[in-house]
């Protein structure tokens, strides 16, 4: 139980820091934290104490086997992160290019 309000401590810190913070830097960092706090609950809902891997075999019994399913959803889920991230940083790339900070409230001034 301490594992899931932990991983919801790390989300509400994610979407803290993407709520609260002008610097998109910070707001990337923020995401990121979020992403990663999804991913650790889908692990934490596979896991099993005791569990062995799913693997049938007609000399093993099947019990207590850990749930394949959400470590695949997770594998897919740090590939477009990471597709998402790389884009983000590009994009603030451009942003502190064109106006020179990263600091979303003199972008919205210098918007033209």
């Amino acid at each position: 139980m301490a594992v899931y309000v932990l991983c919801m401590v790390l989300f509400c810190v994610g979407i803290y820091a993407v709520v609260s913070k002008r610097n998109l830097i910070r707001i990337i960092i923020g995401i990121m934290i979020s992403e990663n706090a999804v991913n650790l609950f889908f692990i934490a809902t596979a896991y099993r104490i005791g569990g062995r891997s799913p693997i049938f075999s007609p000399l093993t019994d099947v019990q207590n086997m850990v749930d394949p399913l959400p470590h695949a959803l997770v594998l897919t889920a740090i590939v477009i992160g990471l597709a998402t991230t790389a884009l983000m940083v590009a994009l603030a790339m451009r942003l502190h290019e064109k106006y020179g900070t990263f600091d979303i409230a003199q972008i919205r001034e210098l918007r033209g």
